[in-house]
């Protein structure tokens, strides 16, 4: 299983690089995936990722359950919201744009109400 795990992994920290470029493609839902696939399947992938210099601090904060920084929420919800309302609109009907909505509003919830803020010490 943990040669499934490594390539499930290495997949899912592609899909998040491209998510930085792409609006609609999630970048933390993959690479919270490739964590999870990495500590299944390689310590050494797993460190990697966690030492990674741009994206280790936010999952080691979140894998320790501190959660993320108020900032990162904010941006996050900004993000979220601006991509699904833009794709809402791309739909006739009501179907699809209400499952957008759907998802971003327990997307939403999720952030904000289950996942812990983590507090930054005043610089």
């Amino acid at each position: 299983m943990k040669p499934f795990y490594n390539v499930a992994g290495a997949i899912a920290v592609l899909l998040g690089i491209l998510g930085i470029f792409l609006p609609l493609l999630p970048t933390t839902p993959f690479l919270l995936l490739a964590s999870w696939c990495f500590a299944r399947g390689s310590d050494r992938l797993h460190g990697w990722l966690l030492s990674h210099p741009v994206f280790g601090e936010y999952l080691r904060n979140f894998e320790a359950g501190r959660g993320i920084p108020l900032k990162a929420k904010i941006v996050a919800t900004v993000m979220l919201w601006g991509s699904l309302l833009m794709g809402m609109r791309r739909f006739e009907g009501l179907a699809m744009p209400a499952l957008l909505g759907l998802v971003g509003a327990c997307v939403s919830f999720y952030m904000w109400r289950v996942l812990p803020t983590l507090r930054l010490p005043p610089r």
